[in-house]
């Protein structure tokens, strides 16, 4: 009598696979994913540190900001400040307890004006303000020359025929300038609508050096990573699992009589 006897074909892996892939590529999956995490939560804890939202209530600072636009602003020292900064500052004398959010135009030892052919002067030079709604003049009306006292700021509006910013304060004791001190954070980016970072102020360059963007397009780079690692790692063993179902799928075959 012949016999009848069953084969089964080896599943092609060696003792370094299993259904869930190799050990080597389980390890670096797992990396991929342990450093995703790191990178994401990270980012948001240094955003947390580094960052305070804010909602701007009126549309002073149009098109810059439009009203109720939620913007990010970095913690910063006020003599961080610099010429063409959009800072949130905290003055008594202008609103009471509420932040106001405005640019600075002048610091102290400039002499600021307005009009000259329609713009605004610092220290006598003309400054392109290209972010002021278009077709608008610097100022709807002229003001006179004021010299910004050590350790103040002058602050304006982008929208200038709305805005109650430093020319509303001309009368004041300190002629509407504000302290450095009185800042606490300086405006990087509109986060909804997503407009993204502001624009650097490049008509206050001739007059001195202009505040760096802060670290926030770092903080989105490690996210868009951070999420990237921990989809990839965590995908690697349902795919290499199924991958391998279909390679080493099981074969059985009769043995005829010997």
């Amino acid at each position: 009598m012949g016999e009848t006897t069953t084969r089964t074909a080896p599943h092609g892996g060696g003792s370094n696979t299993g259904p869930g892939g190799s050990r080597t590529g389980q390890r670096l999956s797992g990396l991929a994913v342990a450093l995703g995490l790191v990178l994401f939560l990270g980012a948001f804890g240094w955003g947390a540190v580094v960052y305070r939202p804010y909602t701007v209530p009126t549309s002073s600072m149009s098109p810059t900001i439009d009203a109720g636009a939620r913007v990010l602003a970095q913690r910063v020292d006020g003599g961080e400040v610099r010429r063409g900064d959009v800072v949130v500052f905290t003055d008594k004398t202008w609103v009471t307890n509420a932040p106001v959010v405005k640019r600075v135009v002048a610091i102290g030892g400039d002499t600021v004006a307005c009009c000259t052919d329609g713009k605004l002067t610092v220290n006598g030079k003309q400054i392109d303000e290209p972010y002021l709604p278009k077709g608008s003049l610097a100022e709807i009306t002229d003001f006179p020359t004021v010299t910004v006292p050590k350790g103040r700021l002058f602050l304006l509006g982008d929208e200038r025929q709305g805005s109650l910013d430093s020319t509303a304060h001309l009368a004041d004791a300190a002629q509407g300038t504000v302290s450095r001190d009185a800042v606490t954070s300086r405006v990087d980016a509109v986060v909804w609508p997503m407009d993204g970072m502001l624009k650097r102020p490049t008509g206050f360059e001739a007059l001195g050096t202009l505040s760096e963007p802060g670290p926030l397009r770092i903080m989105v780079a490690m996210i868009v990573v951070g999420a990237a690692l921990i989809l990839g790692g965590a995908a690697y063993g349902p795919v290499a699992k199924r991958l391998g179902g279909r390679r080493s799928g099981t074969r059985t075959e009769p043995a005829g009589a010997r």
